[in-house]
C-alpha cells in the first residue's frame, strides 16, 4: 500500500474557545482587519456581534447574506465586497453555508471572476487567497479541515463540489458550546452526514490508515452521542463529542473524498430540497449492503469494531437511528414519484461516484430509488 496525509489546518478544540481565546488567537496569526461571514441567524441571535467583539477590534466588517447552500451569487458578492474594502483574512462562523461561502472567497477575491467558471473547470485556482479562521457551530460538515466547498448554481439547477489546496482554513477553531442553540432537526441532519462521511471516507477506493483510524472513532461516536445530542440540546458532554465526531469525519473523508451517498445528495437538495445531511443519509444504509462485501469485506471489520456483527446490522442500525432521529427514510418523504427516478439517475453522474467501491450502474442506482420510494 501506498499512501500520503497532510492536514495543514491549526485545530482548537474546547468549550469556551471562542469567547475566552479568539483575539489572542487571531493576534498569534499576525492577523488585522477581517470580515466575519456568518450565516444569518447570528444576526439576529447576537453571536455574531459576541464574535466581533471577541476579536478585539481585528474584525472589522460582517458579511452575512447567505442561504443554507451558498448561491454563485453570493460567493461572488461576498468576493466583490473583500476586494472592495481590501479585508485581509476571513472569519467563517456557521455551518457548512459560511464556511463553504468563506473558502471559495479567500480565493476568488484575487480574480475578477465568478465561482462558477470554476465549478465546471474552465478555470483553476493559482496559489494566492486569504488566511482563514473556520468557526463550525454544527456538528456535521468536517468543513473546517477539508479543501472542498460545495456551492449552488441556481441559474443551472446543480449543487456541485469545488476543491483546491487554497480552501484549507489556517485556522478551525472548534467550541461545543456554540452547538448548544441546534434545534434537534438540524442536529439530526448533521450528525447523519457525519455518519455519512466517515463512512465513506472508510469505503473509498482511495482509502488509507489514518483516515480510517478517524472514520472508525467517529462512527462510535454518532452512536454512542447523536440520540443524546438530539433529545437534549443541552447535554455538552453529548455535544463535544459529537464535535469530536464531525471534526474527525472531516479528516476521515478530507483525502479520500466521499462518493455514492453524497454523489445522490447533490439533486436532493438541489432539486428536492432536502437538507444536506438528511440527503445523504436517505440513501446511506443502502450503499453500506451494496458495499458490504467490497475490498475483502472491511465494512464487515468496520462493524465489528463498533459493536455490530457485521455490516448487515450496522445498516440495520443506521436505519433505526435515522427513524429514531425523525429523518426521511424514503425518497416519497421528499416528493419523489416514481416517474421522478430515471431524472434522478441521470443527476447523479459525478467523478466522485467512481471512487465507490462496487461500480455504480444506473441499473444499480435506479433499483436502489425505486426500493427507497
Amino acid at each position: 500500500m501506498s499512501w500520503s496525509f497532510s492536514l495543514p489546518v491549526r485545530i482548537e478544540f474546547g468549550a469556551g474557545k471562542v469567547s475566552g481565546e479568539l483575539g489572542r488567537l487571531i493576534e498569534g496569526e499576525g492577523l488585522s482587519n477581517g470580515l466575519l461571514i456568518s450565516d444569518p441567524v447570528f444576526i439576529k441571535n447576537g453571536l455574531a456581534d459576541q464574535v466581533v467583539e471577541a476579536s478585539k477590534g481585528r474584525i472589522t466588517g460582517v458579511f452575512s447574506d447567505l442561504v443554507p447552500n451558498p448561491t454563485v451569487e453570493n460567493v461572488d458578492t461576498c468576493s466583490g465586497l473583500v476586494r472592495e474594502r481590501g479585508y485581509e483574512f476571513l472569519v467563517c462562523l456557521g455551518g457548512g453555508s459560511s464556511l463553504d461561502c468563506g473558502k471559495a472567497v479567500g480565493s476568488l477575491c484575487k480574480t475578477q471572476d465568478s465561482i462558477r467558471e470554476y465549478m465546471y473547470g474552465k478555470k483553476t485556482f493559482g496559489p494566492g487567497h486569504l488566511p482563514l479562521i473556520a468557526i463550525p457551530t454544527t456538528a456535521g460538515t468536517g468543513s473546517e479541515v477539508t479543501m472542498v466547498a460545495v456551492i449552488s448554481d441556481e441559474e443551472n439547477n446543480k449543487k456541485m463540489p469545488v476543491g483546491t489546496p487554497n480552501f484549507y482554513p489556517d485556522l478551525a477553531i472548534l467550541d461545543p458550546r456554540l452547538t448548544l442553540s441546534l434545534p434537534p432537526s438540524v442536529t439530526a441532519s448533521c450528525g447523519i452526514d457525519v455518519l455519512s462521511q466517515a463512512l465513506e471516507g472508510y469505503w473509498s477506493r482511495n482509502h488509507q490508515p489514518v483516515c480510517d483510524a478517524c472514520a472508525v472513532r467517529a462512527c462510535s461516536l454518532v452512536f454512542e452521542y447523536l440520540e443524546r445530542a438530539y433529545k437534549d440540546g443541552n447535554d455538552l458532554e453529548a455535544r463535544t463529542a459529537m464535535c469530536e465526531a464531525s471534526l474527525l469525519a472531516g479528516i476521515a473523508f478530507a483525502a479520500p473524498k466521499t462518493s455514492g451517498p453524497h454523489v445522490c445528495s447533490y439533486p436532493l437538495t438541489s432539486i428536492y430540497h432536502v437538507p444536506h445531511g438528511e440527503a445523504c443519509g436517505i440513501t446511506l444504509d443502502s450503499f453500506l449492503r451494496l458495499n458490504k462485501d467490497a475490498q475483502g469485506g472491511r465494512l464487515h471489520q468496520l462493524a465489528k469494531m463498533i459493536g455490530r456483527q457485521d455490516a448487515c446490522e450496522l445498516a440495520d442500525d443506521i436505519l433505526a437511528l435515522k427513524q429514531r432521529a425523525g429523518l426521511r427514510c424514503r425518497l416519497s418523504e421528499a416528493g419523489i414519484s416514481e416517474g421522478n427516478i430515471p431524472s434522478l439517475v441521470k443527476e447523479c453522474h459525478h467523478p466522485n461516484m467512481a471512487l465507490n467501491p462496487v461500480e455504480v450502474t444506473d441499473e444499480i442506482l435506479d433499483a436502489m430509488f425505486r426500493k427507497l420510494l
